[in-house]
C-alpha cells in the first residue's frame, strides 16, 4: 500500500490550515489516496529543502508513494529548489499532487507536464511566490507597528497609498515594469517616485532565471 503524505508549510502570515487540510482530505478520499499522514512545517521556505521536512520525506518515501500539497509553491520559496524537489520525486517515482492548478506530477503525467508545460509551472509558481513573500513582508511590518495604507499630506503621489506594497514587491524581486503596470503608472513615473522618496528597493532575494 502506498504511503500518502499531506504536506503543509505554514508561513508567518497564518495560512488557513484547516481549510487546506479539508481540501487535501477531500481530494485524497475522492482518489482513494488513504490513509493520509500529515506533515506540517513552519520553517522558512528559504532554508534549503534538504534540511527541511520535505527533504526528510523525499528521502524516506519509496516508488509509488504520494505527496499532496495545496500549492506547488508550498515546497519552497525558490523556483530552483521547487524544480529540484520535483526532479527528485520524478527519479524516485513519487507522485506529487498540487491542488491549486490541478497539477498531477506522476508517472507519464510527470514527464508530460514538465516537458510540455514547464513555462506554465514556472510562471504560476513565480506569481505564488511573489504574492506569498509580499504578504509575509506586509504582515511583518504590521506586527512591528508600521501603519499600512495611505500616507496623509498634500501634494502626494497616487503611489503613496501603495508605498508599503510596492517596496515589498520590489525588495522581493519583482521587476519595476511589472510593478508599474500593476499600479497603472509609467516606468519613468515609478523611477521618479522611488528616487524622490529615497526608497531602498534593492532585492532581498536572488532572482532565479530559467
Amino acid at each position: 500500500m502506498p504511503r500518502v503524505i499531506g504536506f503543509l508549510r505554514v508561513s508567518c502570515s497564518s495560512q488557513d490550515i484547516e481549510k487546506n487540510k479539508a481540501e487535501i482530505l477531500s481530494f485524497a478520499n475522492d482518489h482513494g489516496l488513504v490513509p493520509l499522514t500529515w506533515v506540517t512545517e513552519t520553517i522558512s521556505g528559504t532554508v534549503d529543502w534538504r534540511q527541511r521536512e520535505i527533504g526528510r520525506i523525499l528521502k524516506e518515501l519509496e516508488p509509488g508513494d504520494v505527496i499532496i500539497t495545496p500549492e506547488i509553491s508550498r515546497f519552497a520559496r525558490s523556483l530552483l529548489q521547487i524544480l529540484e524537489i520535483i526532479e527528485v520525486a520524478r527519479k524516485k517515482d513519487i507522485a506529487i499532487y498540487a491542488l491549486k492548478g490541478n497539477w498531477q506530477l506522476n508517472g507519464n503525467h510527470m514527464e508530460n507536464k514538465i516537458m510540455l508545460a514547464m513555462l506554465g509551472l514556472v510562471a504560476e509558481a513565480e506569481r505564488d511566490l511573489i504574492s506569498m513573500r509580499t504578504k509575509e513582508a506586509l504582515a511583518a511590518r504590521k506586527a512591528a507597528g508600521v501603519q499600512l495604507g495611505r500616507r496623509k499630506g498634500p501634494g502626494k503621489s497616487r503611489l503613496d497609498q501603495y508605498r508599503v506594497e510596492i517596496v515589498a514587491l520590489l525588495r522581493n524581486g519583482s521587476a519595476k515594469s511589472f510593478v508599474a503596470k500593476r499600479y497603472k503608472v509609467s516606468e519613468p513615473t515609478l523611477y521618479n517616485w522611488i528616487s524622490k522618496n529615497q526608497l531602498d528597493v534593492s532585492p532581498m532575494v536572488e532572482k532565479v532565471t530559467a
